[in-house]
């Protein structure tokens, strides 16, 4: 429950002090809560995950650039992906201890709804937002470099191979995963071409070839992540 002294201490923990708490509070409050609040948060936070979601790919992407420019645009792409995806966002929230703060229904909290996964990625990138719209570029900045830094430094390991890189793409925007099937089979039993299709429900689809299924998919996956990046 956020009551003031308990708003008082969030905004401690998160280090950055809210002119107006009421954009706090809005994003802390789930949709299931909407009919209890009276109207006092009329959307819930989705509209600040929305612009939380905008502000957070801004900040990661200027401070790949900052630590890994000299990488190809696919590589901080995939490094990107990796760090704005929900179990990222999780990750940050549990740290954070958000959701003990989070406002829900009562049949929400009976369902453990403080603890899911989806609404404490969806509460993280709504405080994101939360900042950024009360005090701006530069305090949101500085929360998501101070929050996100252990995953900044996990994330020097080689970026993911292209397979990997789809998946975690498709997991983090609540997406199928992605379904490969061969559409095409040429060549000689000893030197076979095998053509592979990966489609992402949602996002859609590319092709592979190679002398192997695993190759082929590999160059699916590599095919359609170059698509999506661009757009």
């Amino acid at each position: 429950m956020s009551t003031a002294a308990a708003l008082e201490g969030l905004q401690e923990r998160l280090g950055y002090r809210f002119a107006d708490t009421g954009v706090l509070l809005e994003a802390l409050t789930h949709p299931s809560v909407l009919p209890e609040a009276r109207g006092d948060a009329p959307h819930g936070y989705q509209r600040l995950e929305f612009l939380g979601d905008r502000v957070l790919g801004l900040v990661i992407a200027h401070w790949l650039l900052e630590l890994h420019g000299d990488e190809p645009e696919g590589a901080l792409s995939r490094r990107s992906t990796g760090l704005v995806r929900r179990e990222a966002l999780v990750d940050v929230a549990r740290r954070i201890g958000l959701g003990e703060h989070v406002r829900l229904s009562q049949a929400e909290r009976q369902q453990g709804g403080r603890a899911k996964q989806a609404i404490l990625a969806d509460v993280a990138e709504a405080l994101v937002g939360a900042i950024f719209r009360d005090g701006g570029l530069a305090p949101a900045d500085a929360f998501v470099r101070g929050w996100w830094a252990p995953l900044m430094a996990s994330s020097e390991t080689p970026p993911l191979d292209a397979k990997t890189a789809l998946q975690e793409w498709a997991q983090g925007r609540g997406l199928p995963l992605p379904a490969y099937r061969v559409v095409d089979r040429t060549g000689a039993d000893h030197a076979p071409r095998f053509t592979v299709e990966v489609t992402v429900d949602g996002a859609g689809d590319a092709q592979g070839e190679a002398g192997s299924k695993r190759a082929a998919e590999r160059l699916a996956a590599a095919a359609l992540l170059a698509r999506l990046e661009v757009q």
